[in-house]
């Protein structure tokens, strides 16, 4: 892989999670630097285009996260200009990050997925019978943000008065009880499952404060699971990531029942890389550095066909 040629490293964006993505771009920079790659900061602005044609990029880190950064939209924008970039492409993007239509996509693969409906400013929750303890999420936001458990229709009625109108449409699933895992997937042609990492939130569940507050959720890796058990969730994760075709990385967030049934809750295409992220600590347990996993990642730009 050639190295006169800088690396644009797109971080920050626009949605609510810019300084997650900033944070991850610190330890993604760091590890390009160490791989002998000289890295030029890009931001989504009016000047995106100009800084990469005036530094002649032919390759893009992408590590956005959220609105317009892993949501197809800078995807459209880097096939449309002929910029190589990382990770997912267009279609995988925007179907990973609406939850709905993920969701949907997965039961056609047969796939398990948690029982869940949508809610928006047409659905009347009162005529609806609701099997509470819930959970509600954005369609499309991540890192947790403004997710939550409501346990009775107050709560629900409390909460949609709030978040329903940032939003317009929230997905509420059933709460599931058991193990938070999560599994990595990385690579291109062969995609490859990472050991399977479970999250013991010392919150109610895994929501943004303990994904980034340090000291907030215990990483178990590998997950206390059954041999059977561990078999069928990489295998679900890597069907999941084919099925919704992700390429280069994706993260697969299950949660794994009392019964061993597990169910997949999300795929994200771009995950976090910060020093409490998910993926970072997986590769490890792999035997996989930080600049290993970045390349692995950074690949998926040059390979891209």
């Amino acid at each position: 892989m050639l190295k006169d040629k800088p690396i644009g490293l797109l971080a920050g964006g626009k949605s609510a999670e810019r300084e997650i993505s900033l944070k991850s771009a610190k330890n993604v920079k760091v590890a390009l630097e160490n791989l002998g790659y000289r890295v030029i900061m890009l931001d989504l602005d009016d000047h995106l285009l100009k800084i990469i044609r005036e530094n002649d990029i032919r390759h893009v880190y992408n590590i956005l996260h959220g609105k317009y950064g892993e949501d197809g939209c800078v995807q459209g924008f880097f096939e449309i200009n002929g910029i190589n970039y990382t990770g997912s492409g267009v279609l995988s993007s925007s179907i990973c990050m609406d939850k709905n239509i993920t969701k949907k996509i997965l039961i056609d693969a047969n796939l398990p997925v948690s029982p869940g409906f949508l809610i928006d400013f047409n659905t009347n929750i009162d005529t609806l019978k609701i099997d509470y303890p819930i959970i509600l999420k954005p369609l499309e936001e991540g890192s947790s943000i403004d997710v939550s458990i409501v346990k009775d229709h107050d709560e629900l009625k409390l909460y949609l008065r709030e978040i329903l109108p940032k939003y317009r449409r929230i997905l509420a699933e059933k709460y599931i009880k058991g193990k938070e895992l999560t599994v990595g997937i990385i690579g291109t042609d062969i995609p490859k499952a990472l050991p399977i990492l479970e999250l013991i939130p010392k919150n109610t569940f895994y929501d943004f404060d303990a994904k980034y507050t340090p000291g907030k959720t215990e990483f178990v890796i590998p997950a206390r699971i059954s041999d059977k058990a561990r078999k069928n969730i990489k295998e679900i994760a890597l069907k999941a990531h084919k099925v919704c075709q992700c390429y280069g990385v994706s993260r697969i967030d299950i949660m794994l029942d009392n019964k061993d049934n597990p169910y997949i809750l999300e795929i994200n295409t771009s995950p976090g890389m910060t020093e409490q992220s998910d993926l970072p600590a997986q590769a490890k347990a792999a035997g996989i550095s930080m600049e290993e996993l970045v390349m692995i990642i950074l690949r998926s730009s040059f390979e891209r066909k």
